[in-house]
């Protein structure tokens, strides 16, 4: 029963499905049949375009629905740790090491020896000890020479340096000795026999010892205090003593520097030239000069006078001398260009050892005496071309009264003397105005090559004097220092003089009545050195001298040595 009832429940299911399919396919579906009369051909115009903005009529889509947004902040603790920055790493050239001694050797021809030696080493803390050694000499040699010309020249010097915590002091001493000839004789004037009994030789010795004390944050800045004797072997001497201070004196709230010189000399000659009677000389000169400085903006003016006591301590004389000391400079265009300026005067001492220093073939016979210098007056422009160029260019007024003069001792012919042949130089003064002009140019391209050169031009005045003695209308230098690599190193220097006047004359007979002018040919001497660093403590070099071998008169029938070179060594060190 109950199967059939099954039965007829399915087979109902399957006749109301099929009536429900036959319903809907009669609605989808149109029997009607459609003829095609012609093909379609569509036209442009039958095409639209469908527009990127469609215009919608629902209003659901037009209204925008608010969004808000909410940000929840939560620290979070960060493990990172940035790298620390590192500088970039630069190769650098290896710094050459600096020795505080050196010794040096040096031979040449004409049985030239050079030696020097310099020693420095550090005690302690701020306290040192040094030493210098010269030594220079030669056989001589040059040709057409009727007596030796061979010469010698020592210097020694020792020193102790001391530093505290407010000053520092130090002393030092030292000596000297030269050797030398009077070997200008006039040419063609003495025969060979004459000549041979002469005996031409002549010596210097000197002593020396001071000392200087400076001061930091005080109104006293420094002092320095030195003796010097000094002699030869033809019975001369001189004794002087220089001491100088630096002071600040605070005038309310300003500085006035100013500069103390204390300046004793006293010494004397066997006999005069032409006399053999003892010559004395010497005088005491005091000094102060103020100065106060004044600086504004590009401007620095330095306002001072200059004012001295001289005492002759030989005749008892007294004289006060007055001078300007003004002086100023103005940055015009920074460091490219600077006008500078000034007035300036002063008492200058001349001594024995001074005129042999210019001079080492003065007779022992000499008068000595003070040069006043009674204003110099200088203006010029410095500054720098470019980083590696400067410049400076100036001009010069002065006048001394009572200038020392280089001139050509006559030929005694009551000689008693060897240096009485003409063969030797005398001091004399005169009142003399100068004009000069001097212009100088530094290049330094680098640290590896330097080149200088220097002109002045000079035009002199005299009150009684004929001529300037010996003194040159022109003279210029130019030099070059080249750092070809690590090891070798090379330079060369110029120096020209310009034409000069001296005296030729005798006394005693009637051969040369007058004075007779002569006139000393302008020269040049160029000289160069070239050297190689071994080790950095041994280097060799090798110098020429007198290149062209140029036989010119630095004084008159004093003929230098020719063509000259040299060839030696150095050696640095450390204790």
């Amino acid at each position: 029963m109950q199967n059939q009832i099954k039965y007829t429940l399915i087979l109902m299911l399957l006749a109301s499905s099929t009536f429900f399919a036959q319903e809907r396919t009669k609605d989808t579906l149109d029997p009607e049949v459609v003829n095609v009369v012609k093909p379609y051909t569509p036209t442009i115009s039958d095409a639209f375009k469908i527009k990127e903005t469609p215009t919608l009529d629902d209003a659901t889509t037009t209204t925008k629905k608010e969004v808000k947004y909410n940000i929840f902040s939560i620290p979070v603790a960060s493990t990172f740790t940035p790298a620390k920055g590192k500088a970039a790493s630069v190769n650098k050239a290896k710094q050459d090491k600096l020795y505080d001694n050196y010794a040096s050797l040096g031979v040449g021809n004409y049985t030239t020896v050079l030696g020097e030696v310099y020693l420095n080493h550090e005690l302690g803390r701020g306290e040192t000890v040094g030493g210098y050694l010269s030594y220079h000499s030669s056989g001589g040699g040059i040709e057409g020479l009727q007596v030796d010309d061979n010469f010698m020249d020592i210097n020694l010097n020792a020193n102790y340096t001391k530093k505290e915590r407010d000053y520092s002091w130090s002393v030092d001493g030292g000596g000297l000795y030269k050797n030398y000839n009077w070997y200008g004789l006039p040419k063609d004037f003495f025969l060979d026999e004459v000549a041979d009994t002469l005996d031409v030789g002549h010596s210097y010795t000197g002593v020396n010892i001071g000392g200087k004390i400076k001061f930091e944050d005080s109104y006293f800045k420094q002092a320095t205090v030195r003796f010097r004797r000094f002699g030869d072997n033809q019975g001369s001497g001189e004794n002087r003593l220089v001491v100088k201070g630096n002071v600040d004196v605070p005038i309310q709230d300003e500085i006035i520097s100013t500069k103390v010189t204390l300046d004793y000399l006293g010494g004397s000659f066997d006999r005069s030239y032409f006399v053999n009677e003892e010559l004395k000389y010497g005088n005491f000169n005091i000094g102060i000069a103020p100065q106060y400085q004044l600086t504004q903006d590009d401007l620095t003016l330095n306002l001072g006078v200059s004012l001295f006591y001289l005492n002759n301590t030989e005749s008892g004389d007294n004289d006060i001398f007055i001078y300007p000391n003004i002086t100023a400079s103005y940055r015009l265009v920074d460091e490219l260009l600077i006008a500078y300026g000034g007035i300036e005067g002063g008492l200058i001492q001349n001594s024995y050892e001074n005129f042999v220093d210019q001079n080492p073939f003065v007779s022992p016979t000499l008068f000595i005496t003070p040069t006043d210098q009674q204003y110099n007056v200088h203006a010029g422009i410095k500054g720098k071309l470019s980083n590696s160029m400067s410049y400076n260019v100036n001009a010069r007024y002065f006048a001394d009264r009572s200038k020392a003069l280089f001139k050509s001792n006559a030929v005694f012919s009551d000689a008693t003397e060897d240096y009485q042949m003409g063969n030797s130089y005398d001091v004399v003064y005169d009142d003399l105005k100068t004009f000069a002009f001097s212009g100088e140019l530094s290049v330094d391209v680098n640290r590896n090559f330097k080149l200088g050169a220097k002109a002045e031009f000079f035009a002199y005045n005299t009150k009684d004097a004929s001529e300037p003695w010996n003194l040159p209308d022109i003279t210029g230098s130019l030099f070059v220092d080249y750092q070809i690599d690590e090891h070798w190193f090379a330079g060369a220097n110029l120096f020209f003089v310009g034409e000069r006047k001296d005296q030729f004359f005798e006394v005693g007979t009637l051969v040369l009545p007058d004075p007779q002018t002569v006139t000393l040919d302008s020269y040049f001497d160029a000289n160069a050195h070239v050297g190689y660093r071994i080790t950095d403590q041994i280097s060799a070099f090798a110098k020429v001298n007198n290149i062209a071998n140029q036989n010119y008169q630095r004084w008159f029938n004093y003929p230098v040595q020719g063509f000259q070179f040299l060839i030696g060594a150095t050696y640095q060190f450390d204790f």
